[in-house]
């Protein structure tokens, strides 16, 4: 489902395309000490820094979720104010939420989200070092 929003110029139509996932997965890879694995199998990538997940990737027939981690407070506003975005599942709902790459979400929301999630995972792993 296409997201509408009123801009200076008009009415924007946001999409993600699929093209738009792959750019998201590189996106993903290319953040400081990025692993991935596969400890589920092929159709769920997990991404961690220093052993820390911050992302998955799970493709289901023609869609993609993203999991990713997040404060208390922005989990539950993200699943308020977006429709594609769920509580997580088989994680923990209060520090994860799950969105469905439907294109509610603009390709910059996404990344910033993904930016956030991997902040507080490198943030953790620092924790456990000490």
């Amino acid at each position: 489902m296409p997201s509408y929003s009123i801009t200076s110029s008009g009415l924007t139509v946001i999409m993600i395309k699929p093209a738009d996932t792959s750019r998201i997965k590189r996106y993903i890879y290319q953040l400081p000490d990025c692993r991935k694995s596969y400890p589920y199998g092929r159709d769920l990538t997990v991404y961690s820094v220093q052993s820390e997940p911050f992302a998955y990737v799970e493709s289901r027939k023609s869609i993609m979720l993203l999991s990713l981690r997040a404060d208390p407070e922005l989990s539950k506003l993200l699943r308020e104010r977006y429709e594609e975005v769920l509580s997580a599942q088989r994680l923990d709902p209060r520090k994860w939420y799950t969105i469905i790459l439907s294109g509610q979400l603009s390709l910059d929301e996404i990344t910033a989200l993904i930016d956030r999630s991997y902040q507080l995972a490198a943030a953790d792993a620092m924790h456990s070092l000490n």
